[in-house]
């Protein structure tokens, strides 16, 4: 996959991550990407070894919880 497709992929599961965090806890979503921006699982987002990129928003949103709530156990597991 290509350098391109893959930023695409990522730009694609932030965007809806951000939505979705911004509407579960009720940021904007400005402040809801800043915090996500800030997190590990946002940083391996962008390790295209990981290829976390190619997980759907719901799961990244998931790790991002998981993160949130201190389970790092639950955050490896997913």
């Amino acid at each position: 996959m290509s350098g391109h497709k893959i930023q695409l992929c990522i730009d694609a599961v932030t965007a809806d991550v951000a939505d979705k965090f911004a509407r579960e806890s009720g940021l904007t979503t400005t402040a809801a990407l800043q915090e996500f921006m800030k997190s590990k699982t946002y940083e391996l987002l962008f390790n295209e070894q990981s290829f976390l990129y190619l997980e759907s928003a719901e799961y990244v949103y998931d790790m991002l919880d998981s993160e949130r709530c201190g389970d790092w156990t639950r955050w490896m597991e997913v």
